[in-house]
């Protein structure tokens, strides 16, 4: 029930086979996380991300389709594929063949915690660039994004969150990349964002605080590690 795609080439004799099968092996290019996201519909995660960000206002002038990293002159302000790894985080409670009834879940999740990040939408309105709010701030990077949905998967676990409210104590937080007294170690190692698996869940301890939210056995290891 599945095709493929295939393309034949003229034997023109051993060495060029050789040659051919070395050139494809080496210089094969690997599709972007973004585009591959967009274009799978196997995966329902991926399918509700999509239809998340088409339907968030929000979400849907400001996401790049295409791309995995964010030039400083792009226009857009996030990355599917990081909007894909944060939504993920956020239903991860949820079964897959459940996933399509929680749109409306993710598009009011996004929609409420904009509430804290205004700059998110001042760039939809373009009162500001993407560029400069990612250049001064962290809150648009993949690593804060999948904190963000972590956190948000542990505020759904407790009940039916105000996400407008979650947003607005989200948005207490100091975001600036300044501010290496909170983020250098947790979101940020050496001046720059990283998006290991570490560095996302001592964001994800930060993020919970002004929620009130318990931190997990894994997140109270880590963060002890890390003090």
């Amino acid at each position: 029930e599945e095709t493929i795609a295939v393309v034949f080439f003229l034997d023109r004799g051993l060495e060029r086979s050789q040659q051919m099968f070395a050139d494809l092996n080496r210089y094969a290019v690997k599709p972007s996380a973004s585009i591959g996201i967009l274009y799978d519909h196997r995966d329902p995660h991926a399918s509700v991300a999509r239809a998340i960000v088409s339907a968030s206002p929000l979400l849907r002038d400001v996401v790049e389709f295409e791309k995995t990293t964010l030039s400083l002159r792009s226009r857009r302000l996030f990355t599917l594929s990081a909007i894909f790894v944060a939504t993920r985080a956020l239903l991860s409670d949820v079964a897959e063949e459940e996933l399509p009834d929680h749109v409306d879940t993710g598009t009011s999740y996004w929609d409420g915690i904009s509430e804290g990040f205004g700059e998110w939408n001042d760039v939809r309105e373009g009162r500001l660039t993407a560029g400069e709010v990612r250049r001064d701030f962290i809150h648009s990077h993949g690593t804060v994004l999948h904190a963000l949905g972590r956190a948000g998967r542990a505020a759904l676990a407790e009940g039916e969150p105000d996400w407008k409210d979650v947003g607005v104590r989200l948005g207490e937080l100091d975001w600036r990349r300044a501010n290496t007294e909170v983020w250098e170690g947790r979101a940020m190692t050496a001046g720059r964002v990283s998006k290991s698996m570490n560095n996302v869940t001592l964001t994800t301890n930060v993020v919970k605080a002004p929620l009130g939210l318990d931190l997990t056995p894994e997140e109270q290891r880590v963060e002890e590690a890390y003090r």
